[in-house]
């Protein structure tokens, strides 16, 4: 437990390069399940127009994970403008409702004025071409909507960057009324689950196990293997991978072929479209409570930040099947990013008669 511990910090340290949900290659597949349904559609054609030439909603799935540093490579210009217009745009990617609620309400426990659901809401409304100012306070062009709607339509289907877990002193997830709750002395805040440590090894045993082996993973030099994965890591990318190796996909394309293949049946959102953010939020607290499902918080270790602020970890338990459920939820929440992705897009740009 004491070399654990002397980890945790470097593993935290991490975390926030894994704050892209599903990763590049989920938010890819999102993308490419969308442009195959929409091939040769009114809403293809609109959308084409707001993108340069080449590019593709799968293109342009990653951009709003790609502004936040330069891991994508160099920052553009339009990027810049962006980041420079949008100062909190980092928070635009989740919500913070405990995963225990059953809906998102405007102003609940958890949510905010820049979070997802209402970042949605403004793109959906921009590409409406809705010019009332209330509508869109962060004053997106169509472009930028389009942009950030691809890449959030995938992130409202990652189940922890809609329910978020809380933590009690004793080790019990807890679902606070008010955030004022979370005092991070009686009631701790796993910050999206990036405070919650799977242990690495473990999960990968596990995996190659029941899943069977991936790729060999690259080392890099002079950095030292994590012994800890953050859980929301674990979701963004492990998980996805997982649900490629299941069905025998290495890339977003062939993912995207293998799912419209099969044939789902995604249950399409109803009413005004605008509405719709407020549906896949709801069905992504359902899905959070099978992620939560028989997972348990360990011990709660106190870690110092490089700025000196205290934080708080928390060692993670999950069950010895876990891989098989996660990658299997994995799976169709991608597909529901792609399909639903279409579907709004479809909505706002409807056949004409």
């Amino acid at each position: 437990m004491k070399k654990l511990a002397c980890v945790l910090a470097l593993a935290s340290a991490f975390a926030s390069m894994d704050a892209a949900a599903w990763g590049r290659d989920g938010h890819k597949a999102v993308g490419a399940i969308a442009d195959r349904l929409l091939k040769g559609s009114a809403a293809q054609r609109q959308i084409q127009a707001l993108l340069l030439p080449g590019e593709t909603l799968e293109s342009i799935a990653n951009w709003a994970d790609c502004v936040k540093g330069t891991y994508c490579g160099p920052q553009t210009p339009e990027m810049l403008d962006y980041v420079n217009g949008n100062p909190k745009h980092s928070e635009y990617h989740y919500t913070d409702v405990p995963f225990m609620l059953e809906k998102y309400h405007d102003h609940g426990v958890g949510t905010a004025d820049v979070d997802i659901v209402q970042t949605l809401k403004q793109c959906i409304a921009v590409l409406q071409g809705k010019t009332d100012p209330a509508l869109n306070p962060h004053k997106f062009t169509k472009r930028q909507a389009l942009i950030l709607l691809a890449h959030f339509a995938g992130d409202i289907h990652q189940p922890l960057h809609v329910g978020a877990a809380f933590v009690s002193k004793d080790g019990k997830f807890v679902a606070p009324r008010t955030h004022a709750e979370v005092d991070e002395a009686a009631i701790f805040d796993s910050r999206g689950g990036n405070n919650l440590l799977l242990d690495d090894a473990r999960i990968t045993s596990l995996a190659d196990g029941l899943i069977g082996p991936g790729e060999a993973r690259p080392v890099r030099e002079g950095v030292p293997a994590a012994l800890t994965k953050p859980f929301h890591s674990y979701w963004d990318s492990t998980a996805v991978d997982y649900a490629f190796r299941r069905i025998k996909t290495r890339t977003p394309d062939q993912f995207a072929d293998a799912a419209i293949a099969a044939n789902p049946q995604v249950a399409k959102a109803k009413g005004d479209p605008i509405t719709w953010p407020y549906q896949w939020a709801d069905d992504a607290l359902v899905v959070a409570k099978l992620a939560y499902a028989d997972v348990v918080p360990g011990k709660l270790t106190p870690q110092t930040s490089k700025k000196g602020e205290t934080y708080y970890t928390f060692a993670l338990e999950v069950p010895a099947n876990y891989p098989v459920p996660s990658s299997a939820i994995a799976k169709t929440q991608l597909i529901k990013g792609g399909y639903n992705l279409a579907a709004i897009l479809q909505a706002i740009y409807p056949e004409k008669g």
